[in-house]
């Protein structure tokens, strides 16, 4: 059997205040060599957070532990000396926002060249070529020309395929796509899921991919992990999970989507919202929310656990409650 590249095991991060809470507990994520994983749910479900942890690129004050193991290498998350080392040759990361991320001083070419030079042997020349190569292969055209340009002279569109460029630079052997289509139009949103995806697979990346559009998740990903307050709640094969969910706040974000067909009918919601780190409810995180918590799922948070016929998840009540009926889902394009 082919052993894992990723495994993230029992992850937690620590918040200061108050002391001792989580914004994210126990989490565990693995991903297989060339395998594409989502990671989804709400703002605030601490998707990010969790892959900032595996990089120790942690805000000062959060505190990381649990293992990580990469390719047979295993690290605790403590150790962000040693988690450095990953960044760049091993694993690198698609930031949300490209503007926020790029030097507004420097030109994006000297930028990807700084990349460049602390992660490989290339001499300058071979950087600057390295980096006019890249450029053109993310599809920017007049690639010397945008190679000095300062961000604020290029499109978002443009931004995030520089970003892309020098992520994937340095040919890392797992690459995380933190919302990367975020404030996209939808013509350039597709633009970026297709370079990433054919990217992935001419170098043989892995690739976690945090979202919150499950369309793109089903479209992209073998399979998924969703995420509920700092909690993985239910995870498996993306065409199992999002077309008969069995979590039931997987099942409620499902509900939440705009499907062709759907007529005039009204757009469902998950009333509520994700509880703050300082209020966390004693039992199930997503009692308050639920339309099927009985008393029981008030005293205890259930650990994700096999669910026979039903994949994986985190609810006391799983095997009691009936499969989705009448619900579309979300399918793999080419799926009938």
């Amino acid at each position: 059997m082919t052993p894992a590249l990723l495994s993230l095991d029992d992850i937690s991060v620590t918040v200061p205040n108050p002391p001792g809470a989580q914004a994210v507990a126990g989490v565990d994520i693995e991903i297989m060599p060339g395998e594409a994983v989502a990671v989804v749910g709400e703002s605030g479900c601490g998707k990010t957070v969790t892959a900032y942890s595996t990089l120790g690129l942690l805000a000062p004050g959060l505190t990381a532990s649990g293992r990580l193991t990469f390719g047979g290498r295993s690290f605790d998350l403590s150790d962000t000396a040693a988690l450095r080392n990953l960044r760049g040759r091993e694993i690198a990361m698609i930031f949300q926002d490209p503007l926020t991320c790029l030097n507004p001083l420097m030109p994006v070419g000297r930028q990807m060249a700084d990349v460049l030079r602390a992660n490989t042997d290339l001499d300058r020349r071979a950087r600057a070529r390295r980096v006019v190569d890249l450029l053109a292969r993310v599809g920017i055209p007049a690639p010397a020309r945008v190679a000095r340009a300062y961000p604020f002279e290029l499109s978002g569109g443009m931004r995030q395929r520089v970003l892309i460029a020098m992520a994937v630079g340095c040919q890392p052997r797992l690459l995380i796509a933190d919302e990367p289509t975020t404030a996209l139009d939808t013509t350039v949103q597709a633009q970026i899921m297709e370079l990433l995806r054919d990217l992935v697979r001419e170098q043989d990346m892995a690739m976690l991919f945090i979202s919150h559009d499950l369309g793109l998740v089903a479209e992209f990903c073998e399979r998924v992990y969703v995420m509920y307050a700092g909690r993985v709640v239910e995870s498996g094969p993306v065409e199992q999970v999002l077309s008969r969910p069995t979590h039931p706040y997987t099942r409620a974000l499902v509900e939440c989507l705009v499907t062709m067909g759907a007529g005039s009918r009204r757009l469902a919601t998950v009333p509520g919202s994700v509880p703050s780190i300082d209020a966390m409810p004693v039992g199930c995180r997503f009692e308050p929310r639920c339309r099927f918590a009985v008393s029981a799922c008030e005293q205890s948070d259930p650990p994700i656990r096999d669910v026979p016929g039903r994949g994986r998840a985190a609810c006391l009540r799983a095997e009691e409650l009936p499969a989705p009926s009448g619900m579309a889902g979300v399918r793999p394009a080419g799926d009938a």
